[in-house]
């Protein structure tokens, strides 16, 4: 079996999904880029989370085309193979439908950077891109659109749900708890009133004393 140990790695972050909130029955993905064959590891479509085993994970190469495995992969497969094409850095994808997070995408809104643990994890506000239908390249074209334009690793698509990269699946994952956290708060602070905004040149103090200064 190709790739057994990150088989394996996926399938331990797979469960944080569920056990974060972010997933329900069998949706939401993640997948991993490893560097030395150039193949992607990714969820196989359908696949329940308690069920979930190494075997559950199909093998593909850059443009999508199963290497190995017994199961169709994800139907985001080409999504997640444009964004590994056009961001050489990103080694990890995750797809969820997170419900606060998702509320913004289904408004087609960004959520607002008004709280200093945005700042820290996102430098920004969390873009949201246009509608795309799933199956093709159109959802990681608008992507990686979206994560060109700003420093956030996560990215909500309208109508559908949320994308965050990393250069590590626990990093993807990361982003993925942390944007589902966010948009919960921000989302309880509209209900009480407008939320109060973060000047750019704080919110780039904030995410460079994050990345740089923050941690062992």
């Amino acid at each position: 079996m190709l790739l057994q140990s990150l088989r394996e790695e996926l399938v331990r972050y797979h469960l944080e999904l569920p056990h974060n909130n972010l997933v329900a029955w069998t949706s939401g993905n993640i997948s991993a880029l490893d560097s030395g064959s150039g193949l992607i590891a990714i969820k196989s479509s359908g696949v329940k989370y308690d069920e979930m085993s190494p075997e559950s994970m199909t093998i593909v190469n850059i443009d999508g085309e199963v290497v190995d495995g017994e199961f169709k992969p994800s139907s985001d497969t080409l999504s997640h193979c444009y964004i590994y094409r056009h961001k050489p850095d990103v080694m990890s994808i995750v797809h969820t439908h997170s419900r606060f997070a998702t509320a913004f995408a289904a408004l087609g809104m960004e959520i607002p950077c008004v709280l200093t643990a945005m700042g820290d994890e996102f430098g920004g506000a969390v873009p949201c891109g246009g509608f795309a239908l799933i199956g093709s390249d159109e959802i990681g074209s608008e992507i990686v659109h979206c994560l060109n334009l700003s420093k956030s690793p996560a990215v909500l698509l309208q109508n559908h749900g949320v994308f965050t990269i990393g250069d590590s699946v626990e990093a993807a994952v990361k982003a993925a708890v942390m944007v589902e956290d966010v948009a919960a708060t921000v989302w309880l602070a509209k209900q009480l009133g407008e939320p109060k905004s973060i000047s750019q040149e704080d919110v780039d103090k904030l995410h460079h004393r994050y990345t740089h200064v923050y941690g062992q």
